[in-house]
């Protein structure tokens, strides 16, 4: 079949089709594209991409059947074949790299961006690394290597050393003719950084100062000397705040004798403050990230990585049980108390997972108030404290209205009360701790929080019970 007897809609003839950057732009896409490659119209195929975005051609691709995404790569030109492939998920890359002859990939890899590049090597077998390693051009492996030989999760993984350098004693016409030679394989411009001769970081200008300056100035003159900067060795998270904090578009990196080495970009960041924001919401429920996305992960991996905690909360579940048996006697003169026992450990938990969820959110952020965890934690207690009379109130008119004893409701609506307080106490004290000990709060304090609301908040209720209901026992 021909081009002439297959008519696609593309994007200049079809009106009504989406605009790029829509939602569902990236799903017209792939069906437009899955429909050409399939009546094998290829220069047609190429048309409907030349016009889209990287990211929406990524996403096109990844959702075409498997065999058609390898033909659907190889319309891309080599420039546009480097900016899509950043785009997709590490399995889509490494996919990639089996389906290709190792000059076609090898291309691709070549003229990715060294700290994409690196994040690419991170995710590969080892073999297949050091055979790509050894494959690239000299300076591209060099760059690779050196920002492979950084800890993970340092600013040295994620920085790239393509950026524009300056000296004190250049002027600003020099200035704007070495960037108009080097911009192309820089990562931005929009930064401008100044090194001595030991490419020691003395400074910084963004290209709007250098644009509006006169050119005969010295760049020594024009420069800020006062440089936000981060280590090597300084923890990715760190950058996110740095970068977001001052509004930067790009953070420098310096080596510990203040060599510039390279610069951390806010893209970069967005992706990292991604990843630790997706791994402190998996970690609120007790679940273990993985690396390529929950949904694309086998369900067995999804079960291992989720069930360690569900044994933890299991075993720490029986201590609640072994406190319902300690009370029987209790229980059996008053069953009706059993049936608001999950009442209140629920509600005790829920108040509980707010106040944890307040101030890890504080510590993840760095907020200035977090340091004074006395008053954050006298500030959650005095809420749990209004919240737990709201809900006595509350509760209490409900028993009463349920079983009709007015002595059962005060049981009931005092406990909760209490169980309030010490939820909101545990959910806020807990993080601190397992903060100071150098362990993640998001992912310890689920259990710990559960455990002490059930345990505590059963005994606090049945010894209630026993004395305003005058049980002996």
């Amino acid at each position: 079949m021909t081009s002439r007897d297959f008519e696609p809609n593309l994007p200049p003839e079809l009106t009504e089709s989406p605009t790029s950057g829509q939602s569902d732009y990236p799903e017209w896409l792939k069906d437009q594209l899955h429909d050409l490659i399939q009546h094998q119209d290829f220069e047609a195929a190429k048309m409907l991409l030349e016009p889209a975005q990287p990211a929406d051609i990524a996403e096109a691709i990844e959702q075409l059947p498997a065999p058609l995404q390898v033909l659907a790569f190889r319309l891309l030109s080599k420039t546009e074949a480097i900016e899509v492939y950043e785009y997709f998920s590490p399995s889509m890359q490494q996919q990639l790299i089996g389906d290709f002859r190792q000059p076609e990939v090898l291309g691709v890899i070549d003229g990715m961006s060294p700290d994409d590049r690196a994040r690419l090597f991170d995710e590969l077998p080892a073999k297949v690394v050091r055979q790509v390693l050894h494959e690239l051009t000299p300076a591209e492996r060099e760059a690779t290597s050196r920002l492979l030989g950084y800890p993970p999760d340092t600013a040295g993984r994620i920085m790239t050393p393509e950026y524009v350098a300056l000296q004190e004693s250049q002027t600003v016409a020099q200035a704007l003719e070495h960037i108009r030679r080097c911009a192309e394989q820089a990562e931005t411009i929009a930064y401008l950084y100044i090194m001595d001769g030991q490419r020691r970081l003395t400074g910084i200008l963004s290209l709007r100062e250098l644009v509006i300056a006169s050119p005969d100035r010295l760049i020594g003159d024009v420069m800020t000397r006062n440089v936000v900067y981060a280590h090597t060795d300084t923890d990715q998270e760190e950058v996110a705040r740095l970068i977001q904090r001052y509004d930067f578009l790009a953070l420098p990196i310096v080596d510990q004798e203040q060599r510039l080495v390279g610069i951390v970009t806010v893209d970069d960041v967005l992706d990292v403050m991604e990843a630790e924001t997706t791994e402190d919401i998996y970690a609120l429920g007790g679940v273990e990230a993985v690396e390529d996305g929950y949904f694309q992960t086998n369900l067995f991996t999804v079960a291992r990585k989720r069930v360690i905690w569900l044994m933890v909360l299991l075993l720490a579940n029986t201590l609640t049980s072994s406190v319902i048996r300690s009370q029987e006697a209790v229980l059996e003169q008053v069953v009706v108390l059993a049936a608001f026992i999950p009442l209140l450990i629920d509600a005790g938990g829920n108040v509980g997972a707010q106040s944890s969820t307040v101030v890890i959110r504080g510590l993840s952020t760095d907020d200035r108030q977090m340091k004074q965890f006395s008053w954050v934690i006298r500030r959650e207690v005095t809420a749990g404290l209004l919240l737990g009379a709201m809900l006595a109130v509350v509760v209490f008119v409900w028993a009463t209205v349920l079983q009709g004893n007015a002595m059962v409701a005060i049981a009931v609506g005092i406990s909760l009360f209490a169980i309030s307080i010490l939820a909101s106490f545990a959910g806020s004290a807990l993080p601190y701790v397992f903060h100071s000990l150098g362990l993640d709060p998001a992912l310890m304090s689920a259990p710990f929080i559960t455990t002490a609301v059930d345990v505590l908040g059963v005994w606090i209720y049945l010894n209630a019970a026993r004395i305003i209901l005058g049980i002996d026992g």
